[in-house]
């Protein structure tokens, strides 16, 4: 049996610039292509698109009320935990708040939102060697504080 994979998120936003400044100048997405005002579409590693952004039916928008359904994050994962300590560095000097942090043993996130109040969670994965498991080896996830001041301590200089 074939299984199938995530290839892109697509965000109805208020303005593309102020969304392309978030994605490509703090989250560090490529811009592979551009539709005028309308549409942009970003990528990491060649790739053409993992990230597409439209105002086709938002322009000016807001974002929706708490209580409502929607997407609740898009999770983007970085190579390694330098590279999340970099992409955190440029978060926290673009002013933008952090909503938590969290070890989940597995993995390393921090929670965010972007320009139009869509959840995004930045997160880098432990090797599968090193997750943590019960005596039975079943997975066995955490959610603990994420020590942030010694993850951003690995951010080499930008």
């Amino acid at each position: 049996m074939t299984h199938p994979t995530v290839g892109h998120v697509h965000l109805r936003v208020a303005d593309i610039d102020r969304a392309l400044t978030f994605y490509r100048d703090v989250l560090g997405f490529t811009l592979t292509q551009r539709y005028g005002t309308q549409a942009a579409f970003l990528g990491a590693g060649g790739y053409h698109h993992h990230i597409g952004l439209n105002t086709w039916d938002s322009k000016g928008g807001t974002p929706p009320p708490p209580g409502h359904t929607g997407l609740y994050h898009a999770a983007f994962l970085y190579p390694d935990r330098p590279a999340l300590a970099q992409v955190l560095h440029r978060v926290l000097a673009a002013g933008i708040t952090l909503d938590g942090a969290a070890d989940h043993g597995v993995s390393e996130a921090v929670y965010l939102c972007d320009p139009d109040g869509n959840g995004v969670e930045l997160y880098r994965d432990r090797p599968a060697k090193d997750w943590p498991r019960d005596a039975a080896g079943a997975l066995k996830m955490v959610n603990t504080p994420l020590d942030v001041p010694a993850l951003l301590a690995e951010a080499a200089a930008p």
